[in-house]
C-alpha cells in the first residue's frame, strides 16, 4: 500500500457527509470505529461552519469487536432519533466498519423508526468520496422526490452544491440572482440548504440546474427519466460558459431570457493594456473535472493563456478531459497520486498553474504561482467575502484569482533585477510575503533616508574604479528612474572599462544603452 501525504479525495462516506452537513433536517448514523469521527474538524475548522455536522457515530473500538457491534449500530441510531428527531434518516459505514460486515442498512430498517431511513451501500475500496455524495444524494432523492403538479411559475432546481465545496455556498447567491433577472424561481436547492421535506417538492420545478456533475449527475438523470425534468449541461463558469447557459434554458423553457452584464469586467480587463503582457502565459491545470473543463476555456478563450496541460484526479470524468485534451493538443493526465501531477508539472515548467490546494503546495516548491480552481481546498478557500465561481461576478472573480498570483511573479522578477538597490535588497523579500526583516544589509551601501537623487552612488568593483563621469552624463544619468539607476550605471561602467575609457561622457553613455538593449 502507498502512502500519501496528500489524497485529493476521502472515502465515500466522506462525501455522504458533504450531502448531510449541507441539509437541514437530515442526520447521518455512520458505523466507524474510534479515530474515524474526524467529521468535525473537516467542516468546523476547514469551512468555519458555525454548527456541528449532524453525524453521530457508533465508535467502537477493538475490544467491541468480540461482542455484538451490531447492537452498538442499533442503539446509535435509536439514541440519534430521540435526542435529534430528524424527518430523515441516513446510515451506512466508514471504510473500515465495512470490513466487520454488520450491514447497517438491513439493520435500520428493523427497528422501525419514524422516519424515513435511507440505506447508504458506498464501496469504500472502489470508489471515492465525489461518488460517495453523488450517490447519497440519488439515494435521498429517488426516496423522496415525488411526481406532481409544476408551480404556476416557471421555476428551477438547483443540484449538486453541498458542504465542503469550492465556493459552493456563493455559487448559490450568483446563480439564484442570476435565474431571478432572467424571470425564472428557485424552487429548492439541494442539498446545500434543504431539509428531507424539500426533497418532496422537487418535482414541482420545471427544470434542474446542475451545478456540478462529481456531486448531482445521478439526482440530475433520475429525475429527467421519472419526473421528466430536463436537466442543463453547462456549468456557468467564464462568460462564454454563462452565456452558453443562459442560451440553454431558452432553449429548454421556450422563450428568450435576458442576461444582465452590466456587472461584467472580466473581457475589458483581458483587453486591458495592464493585462496584455500576460498574453501567451503557458499554464497547467489540474483538479475535477468540471472545474478543469470550465477553466480549459477561459484560459485559452478568454484570458489568452496557453493551455500547456491538463488533467483531473476524479476518473469518473476522465473520459470528457481525455477529450478536451485532444482539443488543446495536449496529454491529458488522470491521476489521484499528486507525485504525478508534480512530475507532469515540472516536465511542461508552465509560467501558472490552475489546481487545487496540493498544486498550490507543489507550486510553492517548484517556485511557480498557481490560483486555486477546485476542491480539495484548505481554509483560505472559504473567505468570508462574496466570492463565487459561477455566473457574471464569478467571472470578475476568477480574473482577479488568476492574474494577481501572476502580476506578484513579476514583482518579484523586477525585486530580482533590482536587488542592489536598497529597498530591494534579498532581505527585503517580497511585499506580498509577511515576516521578513526589513533591515538593510551591511554590503548595501545607500542609507534608507537617502534622497532619489542620491540613489545612483553605488560601489563599482576594481576594474571600474578609475572610471571618471563627466558632467553631463551624470545629468543624464539622473533622468533615469531611481531603481534601475544603480544597474545602469553598473552597466555603463562596465561598458567603459571593456573599451579602455576612463571618461563617461553622453556618447558613452548611449553607447552602453544600445549595447545592452541587443
Amino acid at each position: 500500500m502507498k502512502l500519501s501525504v496528500w489524497t485529493y479525495e476521502g472515502p465515500p462516506h466522506v462525501g455522504a457527509l458533504r450531502v448531510a452537513t449541507a441539509m437541514k433536517g437530515l442526520h447521518y448514523v455512520l458505523h466507524a470505529p474510534q479515530g474515524d469521527t474526524y467529521a468535525d474538524l473537516l467542516f468546523t475548522m476547514i469551512e468555519r461552519r458555525n454548527h456541528r455536522p449532524p453525524v453521530t457515530y457508533t465508535t467502537f473500538q477493538a475490544r467491541d469487536l468480540g461482542a455484538d457491534t451490531a447492537m452498538l449500530f442499533k442503539t446509535a441510531c435509536q439514541n440519534a432519533y430521540d435526542r435529534f428527531q430528524p424527518q430523515a434518516m441516513i446510515v451506512g459505514a466508514s471504510c473500515t466498519a465495512e470490513l466487520i460486515q454488520d450491514d447497517p442498512g438491513g439493520m435500520a430498517e428493523t427497528m422501525g423508526l419514524p422516519c424515513p431511513v435511507i440505506a447508504l451501500d458506498l464501496p469504500s475500496y472502489q470508489r471515492k468520496e465525489n461518488f460517495g455524495a453523488d450517490e447519497t444524494l440519488f439515494q435521498l432523492v429517488r426516496a423522496l422526490a415525488k411526481p406532481m403538479t409544476r408551480s404556476a411559475h416557471v421555476t428551477c432546481n438547483l443540484i449538486g452544491p453541498t458542504a465542503l465545496g469550492f465556493r459552493h455556498r456563493d455559487d448559490i447567491t450568483e446563480l439564484t440572482g442570476l435565474l431571478s433577472d432572467m424571470g425564472i424561481g428557485v424552487n429548492v436547492c439541494a442539498p446545500y440548504g434543504a431539509t428531507p421535506h424539500d426533497l418532496t417538492q422537487l418535482g414541482a420545478a420545471h427544470f434542474n440546474v446542475l451545478m456540478y456533475p462529481e456531486t448531482g449527475e445521478a439526482a440530475c438523470r433520475w429525475m429527467e427519466r421519472e419526473l421528466a425534468q430536463p436537466y442543463t449541461k453547462v456549468v456557468p463558469i467564464g462568460v462564454g460558459a454563462t452565456r452558453d447557459f443562459a442560451d440553454e434554458i431558452a432553449a429548454i423553457i421556450g422563450r428568450p431570457v435576458a442576461l444582465d452584464e452590466s456587472r461584467l469586467r472580466l473581457p475589458w480587463y483581458s483587453s486591458s493594456v495592464d493585462s496584455t503582457y500576460l498574453t501567451g502565459k503557458r499554464v497547467f491545470i489540474f483538479g475535477d473535472g468540471t472545474h478543469v473543463a470550465t477553466a480549459a476555456r477561459i484560459a485559452r478563450d478568454e484570458m489568452g493563456f496557453e493551455v500547456a496541460g491538463i488533467g483531473c484526479y476524479n476518473r469518473e470524468q476522465a473520459r470528457m478531459i481525455r477529450a478536451l485534451a485532444k482539443d488543446y493538443g495536449v496529454e491529458a493526465l488522470i491521476s489521484d497520486d499528486y507525485l504525478d501531477v508534480e512530475e507532469r508539472i515540472e516536465q511542461l515548467a508552465p509560467e501558472m498553474i490552475l489546481g487545487t490546494q496540493m498544486e498550490r503546495h507543489i507550486g510553492k516548491r517548484l517556485g511557480i504561482p498557481c490560483a486555486v480552481i477546485s476542491a480539495p481546498v484548505h481554509v483560505q478557500d472559504f473567505p468570508a467575502r462574496y466570492s463565487p465561481q459561477m455566473g457574471i461576478e464569478g467571472a470578475n472573480v476568477i480574473f482577479d484569482t488568476w492574474v494577481h498570483p501572476l502580476v506578484m511573479g513579476l514583482e518579484e522578477h523586477l525585486l530580482t533585477m533590482f536587488r542592489d538597490d536598497f529597498e530591494f535588497h534579498d532581505a527585503a523579500g517580497p511585499s506580498h510575503h509577511g515576516g521578513y526583516a526589513m533591515s538593510v544589509p551591511a554590503d548595501i551601501p545607500q542609507p534608507i533616508h537617502a534622497q532619489v537623487g542620491e540613489l545612483d552612488t553605488a560601489p563599482v568593483d576594481a576594474a571600474t574604479a578609475q572610471v571618471i563621469w563627466l558632467a553631463d552624463a551624470e545629468r543624464e544619468l539622473k533622468k533615469i528612474p531611481f531603481f534601475v539607476r544603480g544597474k545602469a550605471r553598473r552597466n555603463t561602467e562596465t561598458f567603459a572599462a571593456q573599451k579602455g575609457l576612463n571618461e563617461i561622457g553622453l556618447e558613452t553613455l548611449y553607447e552602453a544603452k544600445a549595447h545592452y538593449a541587443r
